[in-house]
């Protein structure tokens, strides 16, 4: 990934417009496993274990590109639960952080999908690096 930052950043700087050299970042999330796999550009870097939604609650499946980012949000429907790197892609559910480390593996969230909080903040830096537009997060059953 930094080769073509340092590639994009040297066309820039020759007038050479780099959008074409822009890494994907791909946050996969397997409600089956519970895990979600990141990868840049098609090669997996990251696979962490996750708790999506416990029953009687529901995370959305489907395909999407991040809509916020906030380093830390308070859940005002949950008790004002922190969410610490907090990546909002629909609606109200979102990818963070979380203290029940305990739960990783299995469902155990309202909707959102938590990973260890370090991970969490590992997965925002890259969204933040590679921007909303270069992401894509994907559950799936």
């Amino acid at each position: 990934m930094f080769k073509a930052l340092f590639m994009a950043a040297g066309l820039a700087m020759a007038g050479i417009p780099c959008q074409a050299f822009a890494d994907v970042l791909v946050a996969k999330v397997s409600i089956a496993t519970q895990t979600m796999t990141v990868s840049v550009d098609g090669r997996v870097i990251h696979q962490w274990p996750v708790s999506t939604a416990r029953k009687g609650y529901v995370t959305p499946r489907g395909s999407w590109r991040p809509k916020r980012l906030h380093r830390m949000w308070y859940s005002s429907k949950y008790d004002n639960s922190p969410m610490p790197y907090s990546v909002f892609y629909n609606g109200g559910y979102a990818i963070h952080g979380t203290g029940s480390v305990r739960q990783l593996g299995r469902p155990a969230s309202h909707g959102c999908v938590r990973l260890q909080t370090g991970n969490a903040a590992l997965f925002y830096s890259l969204v933040r690096e590679v921007g909303a537009g270069n992401t894509r997060i994907i559950v799936t059953n």
